[in-house]
């Protein structure tokens, strides 16, 4: 038993991690909540939510401007501080790429299978009509999206199960994930791009899927 185990008294709390710094100056306790939310998110490999963040910080923290005054600090870095799959995380600045690519052969942050064409358009689709079935899946393409393309996404964990659907049978959904979103480089679902920029970029073919009634649904 350690000597510091001995001293503690049976069912002794841990000391509280002191988050409202009271006996600092304003300015200096605004820096010391700027690093410390800059610590957590560093150490973490995920993206790091609002709820984490507010446990080392005081009440009366605001993170939007503490988020600002790091992302400004970090404006000359080759990293930034992005808002992702519902958190906060450092990524390398995409200008920087190439540079990673050529010193480890993998672009930053990218580990993940390259998906196929057919893969990344059904992706997009279970993307903007989740939650989806694998015959909707079909309907959308005039073909059977199959089992095992379904299981790449899942392996890769952009996709997972949604609810049982009502139709008849109760067949299994599919929604993405937090992995779809982090990948992506998205916060949230509403930042997908819209349909004019997937059909200039030649991804999507909106007269055909506007007509699909789920697609209507889903615009309205």
């Amino acid at each position: 038993m350690s000597e510091a185990s001995a001293r503690r008294k049976p069912n002794e709390q841990p000391v509280l991690l002191d988050t409202e710094l009271d006996h600092l100056p304003p300015e200096l306790r605004w820096r010391e909540w700027m690093g410390r939310v800059e610590a957590v998110i560093f150490a973490a490999s995920e993206p790091v939510t609002r709820s984490v963040l507010a446990r080392v910080v005081g009440r009366n923290c605001n993170l939007e401007l503490i988020i600002d005054d790091i992302r400004a600090e970090l404006a000359g870095r080759p990293y930034e501080l992005v808002a992702v799959a519902g958190g906060w995380q450092h990524r390398t600045k995409k200008a920087f790429g190439d540079i990673i690519h050529a010193a480890f052969g993998t672009p930053a942050g990218q580990g993940a299978k390259e998906l196929s064409q057919s893969e990344a358009l059904v992706l997009m689709c279970i993307a903007y009509f989740q939650p989806i079935t694998r015959g909707e899946l079909s309907s959308f393409f005039g073909k059977e999206v199959s089992r095992d393309l379904i299981g790449v996404l899942r392996a890769e964990q952009l996709v997972a199960s949604g609810p049982r659907s009502p139709q008849p049978g109760a067949p299994y959904t599919y929604v993405t994930t937090k992995t779809f979103l982090s990948q992506f480089g998205l916060d949230t679902l509403r930042q997908l791009p819209d349909f004019e920029a997937l059909e200039d970029a030649g991804l999507l073919s909106k007269e055909k899927l506007l007509d699909h009634p789920r697609v209507c649904r889903y615009r309205r």
